[in-house]
């Protein structure tokens, strides 16, 4: 009977799953959440959003990593086809920056009478760009070049290498996420204060918050690395994660060039 039922092709045909349907519903709650967050009506819908959505990901991640590392389902073939899709989801990522992008730029390029006609509008009071700003350039390119050492460390069998770092990785992302924190403490503006706040806040905002779920994935590839999980030549996992931190990077410096420094240091009249 087992014979008969016995796996002819390459391809991993997966469980039925409740992480897909539980993640629709937590992406919701949080969407949900972060609205009446920003109307100021309660904080706790965004709170239970946000305790869904890391449960989804720690049991969904756990299954994927049971899959490749005990199961061993994750064939060439099938990685190929994960490769595809965090291709494709990165490809998503980059439109909703699109959009933050496109809501600047036509703000910034063409101001309205509403807001005086010029950009920044009149009063608002921008970051100084070579200040925190440029710290946290300096730690994301150095964060980039970090991750890079430790996949290619782990492709020569360096686990020392691969371990130092991604330790080092984590601590530079953590702290691109403290300062980004002191620097919002220190904001002359407000995300209601108009449209330079909101499209400032909203851009960059939606940026950290993938500068901590890149932190979170790399810290459980981090701890899979303890537990001896990657191998030369099978570790998608380490792979995407150091695809969405350059992802990541790449983003941060046409926010860096574009709302800090261009945007910030010349006055655009409508």
């Amino acid at each position: 009977m087992a014979e008969a039922h016995a796996k002819g092709h390459s391809y991993h045909l997966v469980d039925p799953s409740p992480w897909p349907i539980v993640g629709a519903i937590a992406a919701l709650v949080l969407t949900v959440g972060l609205v009446l967050f920003m109307r100021e009506v309660t904080v706790w819908v965004l709170v239970a959003g946000l305790a869904l959505t890391g449960y989804t990901m720690m049991m969904w991640w756990r299954d994927v990593t049971r899959e490749a590392e005990h199961e061993g389902h994750h064939s060439a073939i099938v990685q190929l086809g994960l490769r595809y899709g965090m291709l494709l989801f990165i490809a998503s990522e980059v439109m909703f920056f699109v959009a933050w992008f496109w809501a600047y730029y036509n703000a910034s390029l063409f101001p309205t009478e509403a807001i005086g006609g010029a950009w920044p509008p009149e009063g608002i009071v921008t970051f100084n760009p070579w200040d925190l700003p440029f710290l946290n350039t300096l730690i994301l390119l150095t964060s980039s070049t970090t991750v890079t050492w430790a996949h290619h460390a782990l492709r020569h069998g360096d686990y020392r290498g691969l371990k130092i770092g991604l330790w080092i990785t984590v601590l530079l992302g953590l702290t691109f996420s403290g300062i980004q924190a002191l620097e919002y403490s220190e904001a002359a503006f407000s995300f209601k204060g108009g449209i330079y706040g909101s499209t400032f806040f909203m851009a960059t905002g939606f940026h950290g918050a993938h500068v901590i779920i890149g932190t979170i994935f790399l810290i459980v590839c981090l701890v899979r690395a303890h537990k001896g999980h990657f191998k030369p030549d099978q570790h998608f996992g380490l792979e995407a994660a150091a695809w969405y931190w350059h992802f990541v990077d790449v983003v941060w410096i046409f926010l860096f060039v574009s709302i800090y420094w261009w945007g910030a240091g010349s006055v655009v009249h409508g």
